[in-house]
């Protein structure tokens, strides 16, 4: 079936006169024609409250944004990756993440192969092993307890787990430490090394085919540094790993009942809900993992039940469509306002960024629209102080997703409500602005001159209009962060659909590796030089003689 171009629909071209009608209005205005607006443009689901009313929309906005969402059949390729169908199109694969956080019984059949009850046997092994490093059963090279745990993956055998275990650090078994290596930048390892006791010390080697560069690379130097000061016999009680390799891994020196699999309808970053997410279970617990399980899972069923004009992450991703393709936004900040969140932008990179930053759709012809913006952001109030600036007052309008946790997880006093006091004020500041006129008054009665007025007048002025979302947690549970990690998988997979593209492949990703093994070929002297431009030859040669 030919593959329409977004441009070419009639409700992309509805939603474009639309927003040359409304492009100009102020969200002041929208707020003041409606005191009812938060209940009309919030929701609530699988545990989060989603305030999407300071966005430049009104109802006829969402309606066509609606209406756009059926047209590019956003319903029934939600079924389609629920049955288990292959919307992989470019790799011929399902994509079945949700089906590694179904509960038990749940039927799913692809290809022949069970998936319910394929999941679930490797999560019972998972659970068995875990329980064994947390009570101290399962013990080191010299009869001492595990105290150490270096994962060492990278993309999503990186981002995921890190960020996950930062997020519940508040679960985190007291006698087990967490560590994770992923750049094949020397230092990385090299710095972890200084922190742990080899004796003490449990390595997971997180690589599907056992074969990715830069995991192999550290996994084969932790191998080397081990052996260094014990026994081939005692690789087995400090090397895990999670692949599915089995030649590959035993020749590694790692008992291949110690190797947890998973498969290959489960990407990369998508994978912290399968074996790869062996670190989060052994930092916060089996049971815990479990609930963060079934924290995404209730969001799956809100995704897959929930009509469009009800559906968190339809909604979400709708708006991302309309800043992005209508307003032009470039990119989009998110603000957790919760240390413990720190990693979660770095993690939305890759999700997003990696699933979406295509210009191709299904029939190869180019989408004609822009695509995923480039995320960033950090935790509030750093970013206040660091960035926020730029969004205020700067030439480009940024839409912002503010995050925030309504209970904290420590018992100081003031610090959570002066933290939440920022949250909500940041986004009624980027909604509301700040006008001349009250600007004026502010300073006069200060007792500024007019002089001085006229001249900081300008300076002092914000414009606001600028959106955000809102997105609350009563409490940062495992249930909690599966559901919000859920909903921004969800997100991107309906903005992806809406664009024609496929969220499931990383082509991109491979040309440089590509190029990369070459060069380090002459770097080491094994190849001739190649062909290259005159600058990748300078830096070539410059490399060649500081390594020499």
């Amino acid at each position: 079936m030919p593959h329409t171009a977004l441009t070419a629909t009639a409700a992309f071209q509805a939603l474009q006169n639309h927003h040359a009608e409304v492009q100009h209005r102020h969200m002041r205005d929208l707020f003041a024609a409606d005191a009812q607006r938060f209940g009309h443009m919030s929701m609530k689901a699988a545990g989060i409250l989603f305030d999407y009313s300071k966005n430049r929309i009104d109802n006829t906005t969402l309606k066509l944004l609606f209406e756009l969402a059926r047209e590019r059949k956003v319903e029934s390729q939600r079924d389609a990756m629920f049955h288990g169908e292959k919307i992989n199109f470019t790799e011929h694969r399902a994509v079945l993440h949700t089906a590694l956080r179904a509960p038990r019984g749940d039927h799913l059949e692809v290809d022949g192969q069970q998936i319910n009850a394929d999941v679930h046997a490797v999560l019972d092994r998972i659970r068995d092993f875990v329980e064994q490093v947390r009570n101290g059963a399962w013990l080191g090279r010299t009869g001492k307890a595990i105290t150490d745990i270096v994962n060492i993956g990278i993309g999503g055998s990186y981002l995921g787990p890190q960020m996950a275990c930062t997020a519940l650090s508040e679960f985190s078994h007291t006698r087990l430490q967490m560590h994770f290596v992923s750049n094949v930048d020397g230092h990385d390892l090299h710095e972890t090394f200084q922190k742990i006791n080899l004796d003490t010390t449990l390595f997971i080697v997180a690589s599907k085919t056992f074969t990715t560069q830069e995991t192999m690379m550290n996994a084969q130097s932790a191998r080397n540094w081990f052996l260094q000061r014990a026994g081939e016999a005692d690789l087995a009680r400090h090397f895990v790993a999670v692949s599915t390799n089995t030649e590959a891994v035993r020749a590694f020196g790692i008992d291949t009942r110690n190797m947890f699999p998973f498969w290959d309808w489960v990407g990369g970053r998508y994978s912290m809900w399968s074996s790869i997410g062996l670190s989060i279970a052994l930092a916060i617990g089996f049971q815990n993992f479990s609930d963060m399980l079934a924290g995404a899972h209730a969001m799956d069923e809100h995704f897959r039940t929930a009509p469009l004009e009800q559906n968190m992450p339809v909604i979400q991703a709708l708006i991302g469509i309309w800043n992005r393709n209508c307003y032009n936004s470039e990119s989009l900040s998110i603000a957790p306002y919760h240390h413990s969140l720190r990693h979660f932008p770095a993690y939305l990179q890759q999700l997003e960024m990696e699933s979406n930053g295509k210009r191709i759709t299904r029939d190869g012809s180019a989408v004609g629209v822009a695509t995923c913006p480039f995320i960033w952001g950090d935790v509030g109030t750093n970013g206040q102080h660091a960035f926020f600036q730029l969004l205020h007052q700067g030439t480009d309008i940024t839409p912002i997703d503010f995050i925030a946790v309504l209970k904290p997880s420590h018992d100081l006093p003031g610090h959570h409500a002066v933290l939440l006091a920022n949250c909500f004020a940041q986004s009624e500041a980027f909604m509301r602005g700040k006008q001349a006129e009250e600007v004026r008054a502010d300073l006069r009665q200060q007792g500024v001159d007019d002089d001085e007025i006229d001249f900081l007048l300008p300076h002092k002025t914000f414009n606001g209009n600028r959106p955000s979302n809102t997105l609350v947690l009563d409490a940062l549970t495992p249930a909690a962060l599966g559901a919000l990690i859920a909903l921004y998988e969800h997100k991107t997979f309906v903005q992806g659909t809406i664009w024609g593209i496929n969220s499931f492949d990383q082509w991109g990703v491979e040309l440089g590796k590509v190029l990369a093994k070459t060069i380090q070929a002459e770097l080491s002297g094994t190849s001739d030089p190649q062909r290259h431009d005159s600058s990748t030859n300078a830096l070539i040669a410059l490399a060649k003689q500081a390594l020499s």
